[in-house]
């Protein structure tokens, strides 16, 4: 399909063209040979040929479906490989010893190999075709378990490009529902009437803005219309599940395109009320530079495979209204940590009420915060204490980011940095050179402090004379 999809004969691309002229949905599936496409067994995991392997020898269907097959079509590395085949639960479970049945809403089968997990999920018919169906009053989908056929299967997933088979008995694409025509023309279609998918599964909306954005395709525009019209409802997801969707958001390797498109179709509220409320009312260029200096280092890290955490990009997410409220409360009266804790607690707070973010999460970005003032602050032994923290890696590039659009932190920023490539021996010597910050948090000068101190240390360090011990007092 252009140069979109290598591989595929100007036969095939002339075929699909004709066939899908028309509604889609009209038309039966097209087949494509294996000597007409790119898809072949070396871009799919072993673990994942095992599993399908090991179905067909059972004698049940077994396809690649969904991502594994749209990402080699692109071009692209594939990294999730899901199953489809004609088995229940129950059989897949009798086939796999390393495997357990899970959910309760669509339930399907993990086969585990080590760290790596192939989902397998039987095929699905349409929800009201069978007794394992049922829809919410809001249109949502409750429980999906009415099994079915394989077009079946197709006709009820979300988008074309994620409707593609690929079958492990001939190693042939199949394609239902004009999927192959939609990568060609790089854009993304919900399958059926789009605003009752998105009425079906909110989440919808956030997947195709990601997948949009991973894959650099436009947005159908029906199926734009529709994610217009429904976006609200992601206002009654289940926080737990928003929190997945924003790791799927920020985390593959697209992170600074995924936050530009959800910005563009405007669900930041959905996702970080208090970040989004603050573009609204003060759109800052500066806080725009700041967390797109951050999501760029995020994907920067992915690309080169190194290890990534979300508590650093969501601590950038939530610092603006953390260092508000911290320095409000200073001005109360309070000691820095102590604002910055209760300024913590507070937007925390509310963003639990739409991400759930788990404590393995929270801890790690509250620590980060934390750390702000004691790089800025702390002399002598102290500093040099803090390169031996678990943080301090995370809480240092935190820092020189924040240095990015605070002019007053580039020489401590650089500081940090030049004192890590010192030997250990000479670090405690290169201290007497770290640059002091005061003011930033709007604390109090400590000039009057200071003085006070040594008045004290003089007065409890001055010697009092010797009483003689044989001397009877009179």
């Amino acid at each position: 399909m252009l140069k979109r999809i290598s591989g595929l004969s100007k036969s095939v691309i002339d075929k699909t063209r004709s066939l899908m002229s028309g509604d889609a949905e009209t038309h039966s599936a097209l087949i494509v040979s294996r000597n007409d496409h790119p898809v072949s067994r070396k871009s799919i995991s072993s673990n994942a040929l095992k599993v399908l392997n090991r179905l067909h020898e059972g004698g049940y269907a077994a396809y690649l479906v969904g991502g594994g097959v749209r990402d080699v079509l692109v071009g692209l590395r594939p990294k999730d490989f899901d199953v489809a085949t004609d088995a229940s639960p129950e059989d897949v479970r009798a086939l796999f010893r390393n495997s357990r049945i899970i959910g309760r809403r669509f339930r399907l089968v993990h086969v585990v190999y080590g760290r790596d997990i192939i989902e397998v999920a039987t095929f699905r018919a349409s929800h009201d075709k069978g007794a394992g169906g049922e829809i919410g009053e809001s249109g949502r989908i409750v429980r999906d378990n009415v099994f079915g056929s394989i077009e079946e299967d197709a006709r009820r997933r979300d988008f074309s490009v994620n409707a593609l088979y690929y079958n492990i008995a001939d190693r042939s694409v199949v394609d239902y529902v004009g999927g192959l025509n939609d990568i060609e023309a790089r854009v993304f279609r919900l399958i059926g009437d789009p605003v009752t998918r998105c009425e079906e599964d909110p989440v919808r909306v956030l997947r195709a803005v990601r997948l949009a954005s991973k894959l650099e395709f436009d947005i159908e525009p029906a199926t734009l219309a529709a994610m217009q019209q429904t976006s609200h409802l992601l206002g009654n997801t289940a926080p737990a599940r928003m929190f997945e969707e924003v790791l799927k958001l920020f985390q593959g390797g697209y992170a600074e395109r995924s936050f530009a498109a959800v910005r563009e179709h405007e669900l930041l509220e959905y996702l970080f009320p208090l970040l989004a409320k603050r573009f609204d009312s003060n759109p800052s260029e500066e806080l725009l530079t700041l967390l797109n200096a951050a999501l760029a280092n995020t994907d920067k890290r992915v690309g080169q495979g190194k290890p990534i955490t979300p508590a650093y990009l969501l601590a950038f997410m939530l610092w603006p209204d953390v260092e508000e409220r911290a320095k409000q409360h200073v001005s109360q009266g309070k000691s820095v940590p102590d604002a910055l804790m209760d300024a913590a607690d507070s937007v925390m707070q509310v963003q639990r009420d739409v991400i759930s973010i788990p404590k393995r999460f929270s801890g790690p970005m509250r620590e980060i915060w934390q750390l702000q003032p004691r790089l800025e602050q702390y002399r002598g032994k102290r500093a040099t204490k803090l390169l031996e923290g678990r943080r301090f890696r995370a809480a240092y590039d935190f820092l020189c980011l924040r240095s990015s659009i605070e002019p007053k932190l580039k020489p401590m920023a650089k500081w940090w940095t030049d004192v890590q490539e010192l030997p250990e021996g000479e670090q405690l010597d290169y201290v007497a050179k770290k640059p002091m910050i005061h003011g930033l948090w709007g604390e109090p000068k400590r000039d009057s402090e200071t003085k006070k101190k040594q008045r004290r240390r003089r007065q409890r360090s001055a010697r009092k004379p010797k009483r003689d011990s044989d001397q009877t007092p009179q």
